[in-house]
């Protein structure tokens, strides 16, 4: 049975920390690197929800897309719902790993994935990194752009992406029938790699949610924009990285989070 070291070092290399955000909180974050680890649950985020199924069903650890902790405590203690999750997963001997966005900007990370469902060729790096970190980690770096096999209507990427993440609606910015040919991507919340995205030819931008005013901005730089919702732009990968911790950890019980749910619904 592997330690938490051994599942950790494996997720490192699989999503080298060198990789993350500078602002970012990523790494073990809870937990003893010593201990056991039999059961592993994945998830998108830790809610109560998610606690209460990693408890029930006696995990070692979460590895969580978004942290938690995120920000540094002054206390923790049940008076918040974040203190009180914490709380109930240190009792239960719980350890918590987040890759965040080193896991989307990983070699195989989910902006890789976002490109490969999308078609796309000549897939680099909005953000490239140094060549000493790209050989380091395998990554181009942050965020990903590539080109179409030939244009296409912006109608004809919701077609490509709502199958593989199982969408039934999505949002857009944009014309249904204007012509995309080069794709920008940032999983979660990217409108921070818009502008890079327009600087390196793109016509069209694939992420999971944008302000009103980033909206406006995209418009008026005449770039089409899939919106595919933060959850659906990344729980497709949360649970492909539990077939992969599967695969390697052969003696673990390794599933995707059940209860975890988009909490945004469309009446």
């Amino acid at each position: 049975m592997p330690i938490v070291a051994e599942i950790t070092d494996f997720l490192e290399n699989f999503a080298p920390l060198a990789l993350a955000a500078n602002w970012d909180n990523v790494g073990l974050l809870v937990g003893d690197r010593s201990q056991e680890a039999q059961r592993i649950m994945t998830c998108l985020t830790i809610t109560p929800e998610s606690v209460a199924e990693a408890l029930d069903e006696s995990a070692g650890l979460i590895v969580t897309h978004h942290p938690l902790p995120f920000r540094p405590l002054r206390r923790l203690s049940a008076d918040t719902t974040d203190g009180r999750m914490l709380w109930d997963l240190i009792r239960g001997g719980i350890s918590i790993h987040s890759p965040h966005t080193a896991f989307d900007s990983a070699a195989a990370g989910i902006n890789q994935q976002l490109a490969e469902h999308l078609g796309l060729g000549n897939v680099q790096a909005l953000h490239p990194v140094d060549d000493a970190l790209q050989v380091e980690t395998g990554s181009p770096g942050a965020g990903r752009y590539g080109t179409l096999p030939q244009p296409t209507p912006l109608a004809t990427l919701f077609d490509r992406i709502k199958k593989p993440l199982q969408l039934d609606a999505l949002q857009y910015v944009g014309e249904v029938d204007q012509s995309i040919s080069r794709v920008g991507i940032g999983c979660g919340s990217a409108a921070e790699f818009l502008d890079t995205a327009a600087q390196r030819g793109c016509d069209g931008f694939v992420t999971g949610e944008m302000r009103f005013h980033d909206c406006l901005h995209a418009r008026a730089l005449g770039i089409g924009v899939v919106l595919l919702g933060h959850y659906a732009s990344e729980r497709f990968a949360v649970e492909k990285l539990a077939t992969v911790l599967a695969e390697h950890f052969h003696d673990c019980h390794v599933w995707p989070c059940r209860r975890e749910s988009d909490p945004i619904r469309f009446a």
